[in-house]
């Protein structure tokens, strides 16, 4: 009996731990927790991680690239007004419990992690019930649907923002920051690179304009409606992420003519684009804020008003009230987006000043530390 139990003992040392994280749906969901991924094995290379996402959504198509197996449920969100997609919730909620059991069971995770999004919810829950201790990541300075109802479930829940044991159990919380990528960790020297390869010219400030990989209409025709100051302006270089929902619609626009705009579905090196930003103008999601705090680049935030709880303005003003980032409402961008944008450029004191205020809320070991706690959690 005590040979038996210590070869048991054995051979759970020997098993690699593993690791399951689940959620996604935006990228603002799913960069994150590939970040932790990433420094999981970096801690411990043996360590297997497992994702869990919803069928069809971006994290099927990110999650491999980066080099990491992934299975997807059969799980989308529930909308406020009746409709055939409601109908169908429970019944994809059903389906995706007896898949993520299955998963579960057959992966038997060490800790079970959820960084939000349709699938965290059976993933986790599910883990839990199976006895796996778990953690979830909020981005958001206010908490979303999925991580709320986790709270009572999870043992740790890593934050973004002060403030939220408004959402959580104060003594589960632990304030680590937004993961963010590596390559944005050491751009100080890609400034010349940048140029070269966006096709934009030395010694001409530059602003970048991104509303993410789908593009954000409110920027857009922000961006169509001042042809005329760019183009006074003609000193000022614009790097213009449309986004592919809008490209086609505007990349023949007068604006996205003019010599000193260039206008792009994606920007493919995120690096490089801030490494030749003077000023960046963009929406106010939780990855894109964290990004902006780690390379410390003067900021125009025009929170969008799509998303739930208006947390992108929430997110926006957690900056603004530490004099770190400038806010201009979605109704008035039109108007107001690239001429506040100008006077800043011309500030070079006020430009410095958020650059500085920004980068004191960097959190840039934000992916090592969110690792070691759930790796407390595989030892536990």
């Amino acid at each position: 009996m005590p040979a038996n139990k210590t070869n048991k003992t054995k051979n759970q040392q020997i098993r690699p731990r593993r690791i399951i994280i689940s959620g996604g749906g935006t990228g603002g969901h799913v960069f994150p927790a590939i970040a932790i991924a990433k420094a999981l094995q970096k801690i411990d290379p043996a360590i297997e991680v497992l994702f869990v996402g919803a069928e069809g959504k971006i994290e099927m198509e990110k999650v491999p690239k980066a080099g990491f197996p992934i299975k997807g449920l059969w799980i989308s969100g529930f909308q406020r007004k009746l409709t055939l997609r409601n109908l169908l919730f429970p019944i994809k909620l059903l389906s995706s419990l007896v898949k993520a059991f299955g998963i579960v069971r057959k992966f038997k995770p060490d800790v079970a992690v959820g960084v939000g999004g349709y699938a965290s919810y059976p993933t986790v829950q599910v883990a839990s019930w199976l006895g796996t201790p778990g953690l979830i990541q909020e981005q958001n300075s206010y908490a979303g649907m999925t991580n709320k109802m986790l709270k009572g479930t999870v043992d740790k829940v890593c934050v973004a923002y002060p403030n939220m044991e408004r959402y959580f159990p104060k003594e589960k919380l632990i304030f680590t920051g937004n993961p963010v990528r590596q390559d944005l960790q050491s751009i100080a020297h890609k400034k010349e690179e940048a140029l070269k390869h966006f096709g934009l010219q030395k010694d001409r400030p530059v602003i970048v304009l991104t509303g993410g990989s789908l593009g954000a209409r409110t920027l857009n025709d922000a961006m169509a409606a001042n042809h005329d100051l760019l183009k006074e302006a003609g000193e000022v270089q614009v790097l213009w992420q449309a986004g592919k929902f809008y490209i086609d619609e505007f990349e023949s626009c007068d604006t996205a003519n003019l010599p000193n705009v260039k206008v792009l579905a994606f920007i493919d090196r995120m690096d490089l684009a801030y490494a030749m930003a003077d000023l960046v103008i963009c929406r106010a999601g939780a990855l894109t804020i964290s990004e902006l705090c780690l390379t410390g680049k003067p900021t125009i935030l025009i929170p969008s008003p799509n998303v739930a709880e208006d947390h992108q303005t929430k997110n926006a003003m957690a900056l603004v009230e530490k004099e770190a980032a400038i806010l201009v409402k979605d109704q008035e961008a039109k108007q107001e987006m690239l001429l506040q944008a100008m006077a800043l450029l011309k500030d070079q004191a006020k430009m410095k000043a958020l650059s500085d205020q920004i980068r004191t809320l960097a959190k840039p070991t934000a992916a090592e530390t969110i690792a070691k706690e759930i790796l407390n959690l595989a030892v536990g």
